[in-house]
């Protein structure tokens, strides 16, 4: 965890923080359905605040939007990111 860490900061990585930061709010609003089908299921409603379901919503959204749009668009320019063994 520590070695994906460093090397997620890291300026010549391979990892994509955008769909990093888009699993983790895709994580929380899994997390926010789990939790409303439990606490349903026990007879509570669970009041989570439309603005911060929609938040993560447009997290996940964007982040996979930007990281595809981003891969397209290497892809027509002829240079793509990928590292070839």
């Amino acid at each position: 965890m520590k070695k994906f860490l460093r090397d997620l900061f890291d300026d010549n990585n391979t990892i994509n923080e955008k769909s990093v930061v888009g699993f983790l709010a895709f994580l929380m609003m899994i997390s926010f359905a789990v939790a409303d089908i439990v606490t349903g299921t026990l007879g509570k409603d669970l009041v989570i605040n439309e603005f911060i379901f929609n938040s993560f919503l447009w997290l996940v959204l964007g982040s996979f939007g930007i990281a595809s749009v981003d891969k397209w668009i290497n892809k027509s320019k002829g240079t793509d990111d990928e590292v070839s063994e």
